[in-house]
């Protein structure tokens, strides 16, 4: 963001703020803000952005007071990049972390029973001492911060934990393979374990030689004590009531609905009523079965509804309701593993669902996201924006929020002048994507065109381009009608791509050495 837009939008949002003030020798009190990253959940699972089978009403009315953005992206198609790239600013060409990387090099790190025994082997490899991010500059900012749920950017006992990338307060995963169990053996708070009353129930475990499938009780072992959820939940009322006459920044990056499929049995039921019988998921395409997957899919997400509700309620009650922005949204598109089932729900609609077009891929599916921001007395009721944006936007944007005026360099351009409706909004000239993993990927959204490279590693080089107005679903490759933009996208992929620090990023493809 250049310093004149800086200084603008600082303008704007210290006079959002200030209206209100009791007196005028009283100082305006920083807005809090609160930032809720669901995990794997597509465009249209909320009820707001067409979704028929799943309810969520309490995220529905936050949409109701607030804003829904229809064309917001996020980082990456799966979690750690699409992470990194939020927290940080930095688009996945200059992001440090730009695919899942589980630092295999440590040992046994897929053995859960063996990082439940050497914490050494748990977490990702993590974001380097000294990386800016969203909590750093709001912790400048003179905000107290927290992470409740998933982190996934730094494993134990190095430099990459919550604590040590501007997090005041951690509760939650640190690793995101551990969060692949809602009951799991323990949990951490800031730097320690936390231990629960769970057994331990290693991810992928099926179910009993000759257990009756059709029968309730047969899947009673994956359903334990204490539900990390509830846990989370527990903490993150604590942390807004300890921090009331403090500005405070929440990060609530819940893993939610992130396979396991495991929620309370009253959520379940809600929706066995709702949909009658179904067939049982026998665990074949990975993490737990379940009698009930697609109750038990919906009910994961009414589960976050309802948190979701209990948290404004919470604010209304502190009276801090109208002082803090909420902004809810998603890491990535829908998963097609572990018995989602996401062309059933119609997750991504009006985008492809099927494995290879949501999560893991950089089709709209797998990166085009919901994302509802409500701020009263200051973003319109009922509103709705087009203006495309992404992850990267999320760091200038908070900092503007803040009052925060910084010289650190991010990819990003602030959307505040969006969500306070003013005419002043930047936009982008294109977005930009690379990813690694699923075969190497490429993605450029420039206006109304999508160009795609896929396949990088099997040695395609060619661009696919789609006309995102017309073909949404990218179903028609248009490329040889218009060569001219092929050629300015090729342009733009050359351009945003830098040399990745870690080795496992590198495509030399792309002329990484």
């Amino acid at each position: 963001m250049n310093k004149t837009n800086s200084i603008i939008y600082f303008l704007l949002i210290f006079s959002a703020i200030i209206t209100g003030c009791s007196t005028d020798k009283e100082k305006p009190k920083k807005p809090n803000i609160i930032y809720i990253l669901a995990d794997d959940l597509g465009y249209s699972e909320l009820g707001c952005y067409g979704q028929e089978k799943i309810e969520t009403p309490h995220i529905d009315r936050l949409a109701e007071t607030g804003m829904k953005f229809t064309q917001h992206y996020a980082g990456a198609p799966v979690c750690a990049p699409s992470r990194c790239v939020l927290l940080t600013g930095k688009h996945s060409g200059h992001a440090v972390v730009r695919g899942n990387d589980e630092w295999a090099s440590r040992g046994k790190v897929w053995d859960y029973v063996a990082m439940i025994k050497d914490s050494t082997l748990e977490g990702q490899r993590p974001m380097p001492e000294g990386t800016v991010t969203i909590g750093s500059l709001l912790q400048e900012a003179g905000y107290k911060t927290a992470i409740v749920g998933k982190w996934g950017l730094g494993a134990p006992h190095t430099l990459g934990i919550p604590n040590k990338q501007g997090f005041d307060f951690f509760y939650g995963y640190n690793c995101q393979r551990q969060a692949h169990t809602y009951y799991p053996v323990h949990l951490y708070k800031n730097e320690n374990r936390v231990y629960l009353n769970n057994d331990t129930i290693p991810p992928n475990t099926k179910l009993d030689e000759g257990a009756d499938p059709l029968l309730e009780a047969s899947y009673a072992k994956y359903n334990l004590n204490d539900y990390s959820p509830d846990l989370m939940f527990d903490e993150i009322t604590q942390f807004v009531n300890d921090n009331k006459e403090n500005p405070f920044f929440l990060y609530w990056a819940t893993p939610i609905p992130h396979n396991p499929l495991q929620v309370p049995k009253e959520w379940v039921d809600k929706y066995v009523a709702k949909f009658s019988d179904e067939k049982p998921y026998l665990g074949e395409r990975g993490y737990f079965p379940h009698r009930y997957p697609h109750a038990a899919y919906a009910g994961m997400v009414s589960y976050l509804d309802d948190q979701v509700g209990k948290l404004v309620q919470q604010l209304m009650q502190l009276g801090l309701y109208e002082n803090t922005l909420i902004i809810f949204t998603s890491d990535n598109g829908p998963t097609y593993s572990g018995g989602a089932d996401s062309p059933w729900f119609d997750s991504a609609k009006p985008f492809k669902n099927e494995r290879g077009w949501a999560k893991g891929y950089t089709h709209e599916g797998g990166i085009r996201i919901p994302m509802i921001a409500s701020w009263p007395g200051k973003i319109a009721e009922g509103s709705q924006s087009d203006h495309i944006s992404a992850f990267w936007d999320v760091l200038p944007t908070l900092c503007d929020v803040a009052g925060y005026s910084t010289s650190y360099q991010s990819d990003g351009i602030s959307f505040l002048p969006t969500l306070i409706n003013s005419k002043m909004q930047e936009e982008h000239e294109f977005l930009y994507w690379e990813f690694p993993s699923y075969q190497g990927q490429q993605a450029v959204r420039m206006g109304k065109w999508k160009g795609l490279r896929l396949n990088i590693f099997k040695g395609n080089m060619d661009i696919a381009l789609f006309d995102l107005e017309n073909d949404p679903r990218e179903q028609n490759d248009i490329a040889a009608q218009h060569p001219e933009i092929v050629k300015k996208i090729e342009e733009i992929m050359v351009e945003q791509h830098t040399t990745p620090e870690i080795d496992r990023f590198k495509m030399k493809e792309l002329g990484d050495i």
